[in-house]
């Protein structure tokens, strides 16, 4: 990790700790943030019209690469070779058109797409969780609130008790 990437790391962390401060000092002001992939995309590559560019044709690859469609496309692509590997009768040539040829062109669609099904779902799990939080914070708002109704109750009915005992008579 760079020197940057750390000092980033950092300041992202005092951040969440000052944020995560001032949730807890006033929980009614605080609101819960849905963060997705697309929200961090800017993050990644910066907001601007380069940057913009870079994470959308990063992402134009990434899909296009990352398909059972590509992987099946860069099957028959490394088989053509495979009868050459087979015909020098070479152990080490086999090996090789083993890893350098079919588990780098096949698998790295896979694990595209792999990758893409995990964050679709994370993305997901990140939507139902912020519909979870979103719905305890309103609730605990309005619990925070009904204590303070309550408190104001108790504090006037301890004056009202505090003038009864009080009163002569």
């Amino acid at each position: 990790m760079t020197e940057q990437e750390q000092h980033e790391r950092r300041s992202i962390n005092t951040a969440h700790r000052e944020a995560y401060a001032r949730a807890l000092a006033d929980p009614t002001v605080h609101k819960p943030r849905l963060i997705t992939t697309r929200t961090i995309r800017p993050k990644v590559h910066g907001a601007g019209a380069i940057g913009n560019f870079n994470s959308s044709l990063a992402v134009l690859i990434t899909r296009s690469v990352g398909t059972m469609w590509t992987a099946y496309l860069f099957t028959l692509i490394a088989l053509v070779s495979l009868p050459a590997a087979i015909a020098t009768g070479s152990t080490i040539v086999i090996v090789a058109w083993i890893a350098q040829t079919f588990l780098q062109l096949v698998l790295l669609p896979i694990i595209i797409v792999g990758q893409n099904v995990i964050s679709t779902s994370q993305d997901a799990r990140a939507e139902a969780d912020h519909l979870t939080l979103t719905t305890l914070h309103a609730m605990n708002v309005r619990q925070l609130e009904m204590l303070e109704q309550q408190r104001r109750i108790l504090e006037q009915q301890h004056r009202i008790l505090e003038m009864l005992e009080h009163k002569p008579g």
